[in-house]
C-alpha cells in the first residue's frame, strides 16, 4: 500500500474512532503501528523517491498479474490475468521469482485429491517482498522488509491456532481448515480475483505459480543472496517434507539404516537428508534407473529396481536379513504402502509421507505390527517457522545440494508441459518453473 493511502485510511480511522469513546485504545494502537512508517515514507515521497516501498513494483495503486489457473480435471491449465492481490494483517505480497512443480498439484489436477475450483496451483515459491498487509506486526515488516528475499513454505502456519502455540505448524488447524478444505486464507477469503469478470479464484497454498502471490508471514524465511531463486524454490516443498519425515517422524540418527521407495522430487530430498543425518546405509528404491542413477549422487550407498527384483527382499538382503530401521515411502499407492511396512526390522518405523488418491487404503499385518513393535507414521511435512531456517542453513553450506536436487526448468507459459512430463514420469528429480 503506497503512503497516500495508509494515510488517508488512518485519516478515516481517526475520525470514525473519535466519535467512538469506546475505540480510543484501538485508535492509539493505530497510531503506534503506524505512526513511524508513515512519516518514513512520507519524508521519502517528499524527497521524489520510495526505493523501498512497494510503489516501485507498480502495485501500490492497483495493476495486474498473471497466474495459472486449474479449472477441472481433463481441461489444460490457463495462464489468466487478476487484479493484483492485496495482503491482510499478517501477510505478505511477494513478486515470484520461480515455482516447483509438485505430485501435490498433480494430485488435483488429475482429480485425484478434492479441491476448490477454478484455483491457482504452486506451492513452493522464491520471490521477493512487495508489500506488507495493514496493521501487520512490526516485527514482521522489519524481518521481511520490501525487497527482501524469501522462501515459501507450503504448510503457512497461522501462528496461532492450538498446535501452532506448541510449536507443530505441520498441524496448523487454520491451514487445513481454510486453505486446504476451502482454498482461501485464514478470513476465509481468497485474494484473487479475475480481472475480466471479478470471479473469485481459489488458492493451492498460496497460489504460487502467478507473478505474485500473498503468503502469511509465519510461512516465510529469509533467502541469503548466495542461493538462487530458482533452485531454491524447492526448499519450500520437497525438502521441506523431507526433512520433516526425517527430522521429526523417523528421528534419524547416526548409524541408521534407511530406504526410500519413490525418488522423485520428495523422495531424492530424503537421500540427501538423511545421509545429512549420518544414516550409514541408504537404500534407493524405484521403477526407473535414470531415477536410480541420479539417486547415487544424492546420497544413496545402494539402489534397487522395484521391476527387475523384489524390493523388500532386496532390502532384507543389503542390510543382512533383518530390514531397514527406517523406511519411507513417498508415493502414496497401496503397493509401495505395503512394500514400506515390509522392508523394515522388528521395532522400525515406517514413514508414510506420498499422498495416495482420496479414498486409496494400505494394508498392514496386524500380528507383525502388534508383536514385532512395527511403527507406521505419517507425516506431511516439517514446521515452517522452526525448521525453514535451519533447511536455508543446509542449502547455504552445500550439505544440501540444490542444484543436483533440479532436474528440469521450465518457463512460466510452460506450465502444462511440466505437469505432463511430471505425470510421464519425465522429471528425474524436481521441476521448476522460472516465473520472473
Amino acid at each position: 500500500m503506497g503512503f497516500s493511502s495508509v494515510l488517508s485510511r488512518i485519516a478515516i480511522s481517526r475520525k470514525l474512532l473519535s466519535s467512538n469513546p469506546t475505540n480510543r485504545s484501538i485508535s492509539l494502537l493505530s497510531s503506534l503501528l503506524f505512526s513511524s512508517h508513515v512519516d518514513s515514507d512520507t519524508k521519502k515521497a517528499e524527497n521524489g523517491s520510495l526505493p523501498s516501498s512497494s510503489a516501485a513494483y507498480h502495485v501500490s495503486s492497483g495493476g495486474y498479474m498473471r497466474g495459472t489457473v486449474f479449472w477441472e480435471s481433463d481441461r489444460p491449465l490457463t495462464i489468466e490475468e487478476f487484479h493484483m492481490p492485496r495482503p491482510k494483517a499478517g501477510e505478505v505480497l511477494i513478486k515470484t521469482k520461480a515455482c516447483g512443480v509438485c505430485h501435490s498439484d498433480l494430485h488435483v489436477i488429475k482429480g485425484e485429491i478434492p479441491f476448490s475450483s477454478p484455483c491457482v496451483i504452486g506451492h513452493e515459491i522464491t520471490g521477493e517482498v512487495v508489500e506488507h498487509g495493514p496493521l501487520t506486526d512490526r516485527k514482521i515488516t522489519e524481518r521481511y522488509p520490501v525487497g527482501s528475499r524469501v522462501v515459501g513454505a507450503f504448510i503457512m502456519p497461522c501462528g496461532n491456532c492450538f498446535f501452532c502455540s506448541k510449536g507443530h505448524d505441520d498441524l496448523c488447524e487454520d491451514f487445513f481448515a481454510y486453505n486446504r478444505a476451502k482454498g482461501t486464507l485464514y478470513d476465509g477469503e481468497t485474494r484473487l480475483f479475475l480481472r475480466n469478470s471479478g470471479k473469485p479464484v481459489y488458492m493451492y497454498s498460496m497460489g504460487g505459480l502467478a507473478e505474485y502471490c500473498v503468503v502469511p508471514a509465519y510461512g516465510l524465511c529469509v533467502l541469503p543472496k548466495s542461493l538462487p531463486y530458482t533452485e531454491s524454490a524447492i526448499l519450500g516443498c520437497a525438502v521441506f517434507t523431507a526433512y520433516g519425515a526425517m527430522r521429526h517422524a523417523a528421528e534419524v540418527c547416526p548409524g541408521d539404516s534407511v530406504a526410500v521407495i519413490g525418488i522423485g522430487g520428495v523422495g531424492s530430498s530424503c537421500l540427501q537428508i538423511a545421509r545429512a543425518f549420518g544414516a550409514s546405509e541408504v537404500i534407493a528404491v524405484d521403477i526407473q534407473n535414470d531415477k536410480l542413477q541420479k539417486a547415487k549422487t544424492l546420497g544413496a550407498t545402494h539402489t534397487v529396481n522395484a521391476m527387475e527384483e523384489d524390493a523388500v527382499e532386496r532390502v532384507k538382503e543389503i542390510t543382512g536379513g533383518s530390514g531397514v530401521d527406517i523406511a519411507v515411502e513417498a508415493l502414496g499407492k497401496p503397493q509401495t504402502f505395503l512394500q514400506c511396512i515390509q522392508s523394515v526390522r522388528d521395532g522400525g518405523k515406517a514413514v508414510m509421507i506420498g499422498l495416495a488418491k482420496a479414498g486409496a487404503v494400505g494394508e498392514v499385518d496386524i500380528n507383525r505390527l502388534v508383536r514385532r513393535k512395527v511403527k507406521v507414521i505419517g507425516s506431511y511435512g516439517a514446521r515452517a517457522r522452526q525448521d525453514l531456517p535451519k533447511l536455508v542453513k543446509l542449502a547455504e553450506t552445500g550439505i544440501f545440494n540444490l542444484s543436483s536436487a533440479v532436474s528440469q526448468k521450465y518457463k512460466f507459459e510452460e506450465g502444462n508441459k511440466a505437469f505432463q512430463d511430471l505425470n510421464q514420469g519425465k522429471i528425474i528429480s524436481r521441476g521448476v518453473v522460472e516465473i520472473s
